[in-house]
């Protein structure tokens, strides 16, 4: 659980892993600001319908279930990729609830890039080469965003004299890249490094950094080939839930993971 009522925000919380994250936050205490950017995909015969639903959602229903339960929520429509939106959000959450204590970087500019000429990945979704626009679709939001987002919460931290913080990013791929998703791939790297370099910088101030890397994890995106793969994978374990994964985040802004800080934690 969380001593008393601090602020979180969670970025790309309409669906998936940061939902799940924030009616788990919600549920230890935290009030908790939804940011979201409903994106409109296009059809692509190997992503399912489901996840192209869940990306262009907005946040008000995780916000109903939140309220319903007895939490406190509230959902702002935000494009991590213009520079401005960071501090914004703090604005907003410092109005509505009061200081950000918990910064959730779930968020991701997601796009399928590659130097190879193929149109597909393996599992037959759609892939493209490798660009300037994939770049810094992928770059704004993974590794600017999560980085403007991290020094607006130790800015505001160290001027109100705080001493209790948590900050978590997600992750995926493996210091050998990501094939496939290279953009994608690169860009969480980056955030890895961001919040590494938080964690070292920012514990004076009672701060926390971690980052999650979460299994292959059922967001509307998996389809019967991939359960397939997973189960024959000697790397992947399991096809998780997005609540487990949220079960975990709420652990490491928690009192009890004091002492977790500049770790990346692999799940399986």
């Amino acid at each position: 659980m969380i001593a008393g009522m601090p602020t979180a925000i969670v970025t790309g919380a309409n669906h998936g892993i940061g939902a799940a994250t924030a009616r788990a936050l919600a549920a230890n205490g935290a009030s908790v600001l939804l940011s979201y950017l409903g994106v409109n995909d296009p059809v692509d015969p190997g992503t399912p319908a489901a996840y192209r639903e869940g990306r262009a959602a907005g946040a008000e229903h995780v916000v109903r279930r939140i309220t319903e339960a007895g939490g406190c929520a509230a959902a702002v429509p935000a494009d991590l990729a213009a520079p401005e939106t960071p501090a914004m959000l703090f604005d907003e959450a410092e109005q509505r609830f009061g200081p950000v204590d918990i910064l959730v970087n779930n968020a991701s500019g997601w796009v399928q890039d590659t130097f190879v000429g193929a149109d597909t990945d393996p599992h037959g979704r759609g892939m493209q080469p490798v660009s300037r626009e994939t770049f810094d679709q992928q770059f704004a939001v993974d590794a600017r965003a999560a980085a403007l987002l991290i020094a607006e919460l130790a800015r505001r931290h160290r001027e109100r004299g705080a001493s209790w913080g948590r900050i978590v990013g997600l992750t995926s791929g493996s210091t050998m890249g990501f094939p496939s998703e290279v953009s994608y791939g690169a860009a969480k790297a980056a955030q890895e490094n961001y919040t590494m370099a938080a964690a070292l910088e920012l514990g004076d101030l009672g701060i926390t950094a971690n980052i999650v890397y979460p299994p292959v994890t059922d967001t509307g995106w998996v389809t019967d080939e991939i359960r397939a793969h997973v189960a024959a994978s000697a790397e992947h374990f399991t096809v998780a839930e997005p609540e487990q994964v949220a079960e975990v985040i709420a652990y490491l802004c928690s009192d009890a993971a004091g002492l977790i800080t500049g770790n990346v934690i692999r799940l399986r």
